[in-house]
């Protein structure tokens, strides 16, 4: 069950700790992955550890989704080096945390580029090859956050909770050509950010989560790996809260 052998994913932000969860589960059930991201080094050292570790024929192209030029880029190259494309994550996001009133222009901008507005223009690439295949699986990794909003985050919750409604829409426009469009919104996931937090700082954001720890990014990477598979094929415009009880939406 959930097998994704024979179909091909594309991960930005894959060499981060949740992107790199993710490609590792959809590898383990037999995805061939193309690996994105703006560190070159870093995405190759993974893919050559997925490789190493769980086999399959991975690849990497180096992405930078703040220029729209290489985000229209993106979709052609996993065409080119993949073959085609079934599965597309948007996973790759950025912070730029103030308070709103002391916000800048560039803080603003730069998270909804980052967060919004390259995953609408992916989404957009690649549903021209999912609609002539007939099949596809969109998932885009929203925020707790973007639901529930958090003070110094207007830019973060704004990208999130726009991506969540985007979603919906994209969701409706694409079922009857065989395409699933979901979110994914984890709560605190222990990263190598939430690692560095102090001994009070970590017990107080376990405080505030019912099963009283932080969640891994394996938990992400499952829940993604269900909703690409072909048994989710009912599942659209719906969002997986992954956050341990701590906000049940």
């Amino acid at each position: 069950m959930f097998s994704l052998e024979g179909m091909n994913a594309l991960v930005t932000g894959a060499s981060g700790g949740i992107g790199s969860a993710i490609a590792i589960a959809l590898a383990k059930q037999g995805a061939r992955v193309a690996l994105s991201g703006s560190n070159g080094a870093k995405l190759r050292a993974f893919r050559e550890q997925l490789h190493e570790e769980h086999g399959g024929e991975h690849v990497e192209i180096t992405c930078d989704l703040s220029d729209t030029t290489q985000v229209e880029e993106l979709i052609p190259a996993t065409l080119d080096t993949l073959g085609g494309i079934d599965i597309l994550v948007n996973n790759a996001g950025i912070t730029r945390d103030n308070l709103g009133m002391r916000m800048k222009d560039e803080e603003w901008d730069q998270v909804i580029a980052i967060n919004l507005e390259a995953a609408f223009r992916l989404m957009r690439a690649s549903a021209k090859p999912m609609m002539k295949a007939r099949f596809g699986r969109i998932v885009n990794i929203t925020s707790v956050v973007g639901a529930t909003g958090n003070p110094g985050q207007m830019n973060y919750a704004a990208a999130k909770a726009g991506l969540t409604g985007m979603t919906k829409s994209f969701a409706q426009e694409v079922a009857s050509r065989g395409i699933t469009a979901n979110c994914v919104a984890p709560g605190f996931i222990r990263t190598a950010m939430t690692s560095a937090l102090d001994e009070k700082q970590q017990d107080a954001i376990n405080a505030r989560i019912p099963m009283g720890r932080m969640g891994e990014g394996g938990d992400i990477g499952a829940a993604c790996a269900y909703l690409a598979s072909r048994e989710a094929g009912y599942i659209t415009g719906e969002t997986l809260h992954v956050n341990g009880g701590m906000a049940m939406l």
